[in-house]
């Protein structure tokens, strides 16, 4: 199958929660790992989150800065790339940041189309699976699109689905000098785990950063 190359990007804490027990946002990064995810973004062609994401912290996944957002466009590509809503059943809201032109929500078959309706006119729905999204079908049409690459903001959920389905070749992960603690806080990967036949990882490079330090690593095949 040809797909993009995909990343996961995130930001956890020293105990590796990237969230609070209460699924809350929590402010992990400063300046200088959200101008890093900034550049990240700017330089892939689709943004990808879990629709657990967009409940709970409503991003916008755009480009912000108008220097990275002209750096696009002196390349011949849109301002923004591509969002992408993973979303099995249609849970999106219509009122969503995400949601405008450029903006892709991938639904299951069991997606009631009430709930697809009012986002029709706001995204363009991609159908992908029966009961739940298929990640390598949606990775297929993402590359007939164009896209090249991918990256993952998350979140846990997600980030097990693709790592189960062995669709993801990179992470970088920033761990911020905190600790958020809490049985119940997700963390990088969630989902119900691996029992045997543990991914394995090679360590690609090591930063100290704002008090904390960023860690990128590549999936062995």
């Amino acid at each position: 199958m040809e797909r993009p190359f995909v990343f996961i990007n995130s930001a956890m804490s020293a105990d590796g929660k990237i969230s609070s027990y209460l699924h809350q946002q929590v402010r992990i990064s400063g300046r200088e790992d959200r101008d890093r995810v900034a550049l990240l973004r700017a330089e892939s062609d689709a943004v990808m989150v879990g629709v657990g994401t967009v409940l709970a912290d409503d991003p916008g996944l755009r480009v912000k800065a108008p220097h990275l957002r002209r750096g696009r466009s002196d390349r011949g590509l849109p301002e923004e790339p591509l969002r992408v809503v993973v979303d099995s059943r249609g849970r999106t809201p219509p009122s969503a940041e995400v949601l405008g032109e450029g903006c892709i929500i991938a639904v299951s078959r069991a997606a009631p189309e009430e709930r697809l309706a009012p986002l029709r006119d706001e995204c363009e729905i991609v159908v992908a699976g029966d009961e739940k999204v298929d990640l390598s079908e949606l990775m297929s049409v993402l590359k007939k699109k164009g896209v090249r690459r991918v990256m993952v903001e998350g979140g846990a959920t997600l980030n097990w689905s693709l790592i189960e389905a062995g669709l993801v070749d990179e992470i970088s992960t920033y761990i911020g000098p905190l600790i958020i603690g809490g049985t119940g806080a997700p963390t990088l990967v969630d989902g119900s785990g691996f029992s045997d036949d543990y991914p394995k990882l090679e360590l690609l490079s090591v930063e100290p950063l704002e008090g904390g330090v960023l860690l990128r690593w590549h999936f062995h095949r």
